[in-house]
């Protein structure tokens, strides 16, 4: 029994002693790992700008299943946030300030523990990416504990950076790699009606615009007793690779075509019927140039005459605002063509005949140009919100 009262009273005092020297610890802790990613920088960036990744690249949250993730409206950019809940403590995160492909700082709480976190992102040969995430904060008196009987704060946060930027890296490389360019031939796409914003973007910047706009879009349909009739696209106006603009439309197809008040961002208009080579990718947005060179070297092989008076129209049949995985993007991109001229054929007459022969006009002829029934009045639509016009990142970004 005596023996037994030692062993307590020494296992009592251990843990004593134990409290006294974490108690007496600083609990201020900076950590910092960086690893070159496989990706490009913008690729890189957006995938870590949206807190929705989070769940398949983050180490404990990968490891534990057990964690529940939820995530608001807004995931990506200034504003965003995301909450976790688990067995061992919950907590949030939320974005304060991003500089585009440049700089995220976040700050994070998790049961007592708070950080201010900051990634940044460098080019580096190859193509590839060089990131960089720090982490500087006050650790709660429990993860202080944790810390100091697994080797500090250094190893135990610095082990979960490491194996998270690992995930990053392998992610990425099967995202953003994995796609498919189908060319569908020539077809003919329906007139349409719609609701858009124009305006003159970077086209780097198009996919995060257009992830702004069309949720305003949407807004201001149900407000203005509109219906969505198919998937939002973007009419490319022009498409400057050497300036690195495009003048674009961003659309939302509607049951019927109206005329909104003067000084409204968001315009009504019908889009004409045309001729297009369609083609269809699967992945990510950066595989486009691949789509744009299959179309261009089908038109050429068929000698298919295009349509240089706009550039192309692509429809978000699969969208960021759909998915988060990056590989499973659908898009349907049309490249306009000329229709071909249907050659005269002449049917002999005999003397029985009577009737005049027929001839189809041998001129090609644009279809928005195609001679049209008088048009209907149009519904005046008075906006009931206000929708302004975006071209760049919001204080507020998805």
């Amino acid at each position: 029994m005596k023996i037994l009262k030692y062993l307590f009273l020494l296992l009592l005092l251990s843990l004593v002693a134990l409290t006294v020297f974490v108690a007496t610890q600083k609990g201020i802790f900076s950590v910092e790992r960086s690893k070159v990613i496989n990706s490009p920088k913008a690729t890189v960036y957006n995938y870590i700008n949206d807190f929705r990744n989070y769940e398949d690249f983050e180490s404990w949250s990968v490891a534990d299943p057990s964690i529940k993730m939820t995530f608001p409206n807004k995931t990506a950019g200034n504003g965003a946030s995301y909450y976790w809940a688990g067995a061992e403590g919950n907590g949030n995160a939320i974005t304060i300030k991003t500089k585009e492909g440049e700089s995220i700082q976040q700050k994070m709480k998790y049961d007592g523990t708070e950080a201010d976190v900051n990634w940044t992102f460098k080019d580096t040969l190859g193509g590839k990416t060089k990131v960089t995430w720090k982490a500087t904060g006050t650790m709660s008196f429990l993860f202080k504990v944790y810390t100091a009987l697994n080797g500090g704060s250094d190893k135990v946060i610095g082990t979960i950076y490491e194996k998270s930027l690992a995930n990053i890296d392998k992610n990425l490389d099967y995202e953003t790699k994995t796609f498919a360019v189908d060319v569908n031939g020539v077809v003919n796409k329906t007139e349409t009606p719609y609701i858009k914003q124009t305006f003159t973007s970077e086209i780097s910047k198009i996919s995060k615009n257009a992830r702004i706009v069309i949720p305003k879009l949407i807004e201001f349909s149900e407000t203005n007793g509109l219906s969505a009739n198919g998937k939002p696209f973007i009419i490319y106006h022009t498409y400057d690779t050497t300036t690195g603009l495009a003048k674009i439309s961003i659309c939302l197809p509607t049951n019927k075509e109206i005329s909104t008040t003067s000084g409204s961002d968001i315009l009504g208009g019908t889009l004409n019927g045309f001729e297009a080579v369609k083609v269809t990718l699967k992945g990510d947005y950066s595989h486009t140039s691949s789509a744009i060179a299959k179309a261009t070297a089908y038109i050429n092989k068929e000698k298919i005459t295009p349509d240089l008076s706009w550039s192309r129209l692509e429809i978000l049949t699969v969208s960021k605002l759909d998915v988060k995985s990056p590989s499973k993007l659908i898009t349907e991109i049309y490249f306009p063509v000329k229709p071909k001229a249907v050659p005269v054929v002449k049917t002999p007459v005999t003397r029985t005949e009577v009737e005049p022969t027929y001839s189809e006009p041998t001129t090609e002829t644009d279809p928005s140009e195609a001679p049209k029934p008088a048009p209907k009045p149009k519904p005046k639509v008075t906006p009931k919100v206000t929708t302004p016009k975006t071209t760049e990142e919001e204080q507020s970004e998805f």
